[in-house]
């Protein structure tokens, strides 16, 4: 299959990726999520393509592994943040109606 092609869409999922990163510091999830559509299509195009058995597609692809595991984490990490969030609310929310029903 066409190694151009290929190369072309690599480099577009690497930079999916890289934006999706940087959006997550920032916490713009909403885009991370736009972006995770696009880099999704990217990656049903790759799986159309017979892979060559090259070194540089093997460096390309553990790449492309550690990008998406440190985005994995950073999600992970807001989505701990926000049910922690939660549980705080929660217990103020306790705490306020303990009060109400106290008094």
């Amino acid at each position: 299959m066409n190694t151009d092609k290929q190369k072309l869409l690599l480099d577009n999922l690497q930079s999916l990726l890289e934006k999706q990163i940087e959006l997550a510091r920032k916490g713009n999830y909403r885009r991370v999520e736009l972006l995770s559509e696009q880099a999704g299509s990217a990656i049903e195009e790759l799986a159309k393509i017979d892979s060559p058995d090259s070194s540089d597609f093997e460096n390309r692809r553990k790449n492309l592994l550690k990008l998406y595991e440190k985005l994995e984490l950073m999600l992970v990490a807001e989505q701990n943040s926000i049910k922690d969030q939660q549980k705080q609310v929660d217990n103020v929310r306790k705490i306020l109606s303990a009060y109400r029903n106290s008094g």
